[in-house]
């Protein structure tokens, strides 16, 4: 069964471009890992949120393809260079 993923992340709007590389970098491993069916990198048309979109072939596909990504160095750490904890979302199809 496939599985959804969202994450909304309301960087520092001094911070905000560097944010959005760093949800970049992610996609580009996430797309290139195995069971990855789609993924993306979105900002809100107000300009104060980032947020990641991707799909994947399973539950496992999305757990190895986010531990390739941390093995990859991309940074996942919630910091100060976030105004407001992030959400994440998991979906599942009806």
């Amino acid at each position: 069964m496939t599985v959804g993923f969202v994450g909304i992340h309301y960087p520092q709007s001094a911070h905000f471009e560097d944010f959005v590389g760093r949800v970049q970098q992610a996609v580009e491993v996430l797309r290139a890992a195995p069971g990855c069916l789609s993924v993306a990198c979105w900002v809100t048309a107000e300009g104060d949120a980032v947020v990641s979109t991707a799909e994947f072939e399973s539950d496992e596909a999305l757990a190895a393809s986010f531990a390739a990504a941390g093995e990859a160095g991309v940074d996942f750490a919630y910091d100060e260079r976030e105004r407001a904890p992030r959400q994440v979302l998991t979906l599942r199809p009806r």
